[in-house]
């Protein structure tokens, strides 16, 4: 008996190996040397960390619940499963006009269409969106289920498979990336649906003044991940980007980083002050 179970553990772990050697000549041996944190990148505004710090603390896995929510009356809805008119792409160099995947209710990153971008701008919000990562792993770290909500087109919530896969905190799913990790890493089974419920708080210029940062508040999958957080730069990689003025409201974005996550159902509502009708 001990015989057969060795080498029924041989073949099992000759198996892994050779499913993760075509996984790799699949997607590329440099999908598979992603470093998983750096340390020679500036220092994070306000805090003690360098931005993707290897040294930073990795957030503690739970389990979230299941259910999300519908769409308010009052909502824009920005994806329905049915139509792309809500939105355009920002396309790739040297490449033809192209879309997003439309199909089953969600729609797809297609490389060659590049980042989906609203029609509709935005400034306060509460955005409801869902996604899911590739079932199928092709990589480590940053190049595995890799995209991004980026609010006004410039801060980027981190959408990541988070599910086993170590990677630098601030760049895990739910991060505001390169800035704070999330207090939790709530991520659901690779290939799950999973969905961020933001709101949002513009920021605000005087001239070319920066005078109010923006400020997040992130739920994923019902947990909170930033409570009224201080955005401290717009998304950068390895660095600290600096403020520029833009105007009050701007559109929001999906990020096309070469790897065919899926989102459905998005809708967002427009914030007014008390008393605002």
């Amino acid at each position: 008996m001990k015989r057969k179970l060795l080498i029924l553990g041989i073949v099992s772990t000759a198996a892994v190996l050779l499913m993760a050697q075509a996984q790799k000549k699949k997607g590329g041996a440099g999908r598979w040397n992603q470093p998983v944190g750096y340390s020679d990148t500036p220092v994070i505004p306000e805090q003690k960390w360098k931005v993707h710090d290897i040294d930073r603390p990795t957030p503690r896995q739970i389990t979230p619940g299941t259910l999300p929510t519908n769409p308010p009356s009052d909502a824009v809805i920005l994806f329905d499963g049915k139509s792309l008119d809500q939105w355009t792409f920002n396309g790739k160099r040297d490449t033809p006009p192209a879309k997003w995947k439309l199909e089953n209710g969600y729609m797809e990153v297609a490389n060659s269409a590049g980042d989906a971008v609203t029609k509709e701008k935005f400034g306060d919000m509460q955005l409801h969106i869902e996604w899911a990562s590739p079932q199928e792993i092709l990589g480590n770290s940053q190049m595995r289920g890799n995209s991004g909500v980026i609010v006004m087109s410039r801060y980027e919530i981190q959408v990541l498979d988070s599910w086993e896969n170590p990677t630098y905190a601030d760049g895990q799913a739910g991060a505001i990336y390169g800035q704070w990790s999330p207090l939790v890493n709530a991520i659901k089974k690779r290939g799950d649906w999973n969905y961020y419920d933001i709101f949002w708080e513009a920021p605000k210029f005087e001239g070319d003044k920066l005078v109010k940062h923006p400020y997040v508040t992130v739920m994923h999958n019902g947990v909170m991940l930033h409570h009224h957080q201080k955005v401290v730069a717009p998304m950068a990689h390895r660095t600290v980007a600096a403020f520029k003025a833009h105007a009050a409201e701007e559109p929001l974005m999906l990020q096309d980083h070469n790897e065919p996550v899926r989102y459905r159902n998005i809708w967002a509502r427009k914030l007014r002050g008390y008393d605002e009708k």
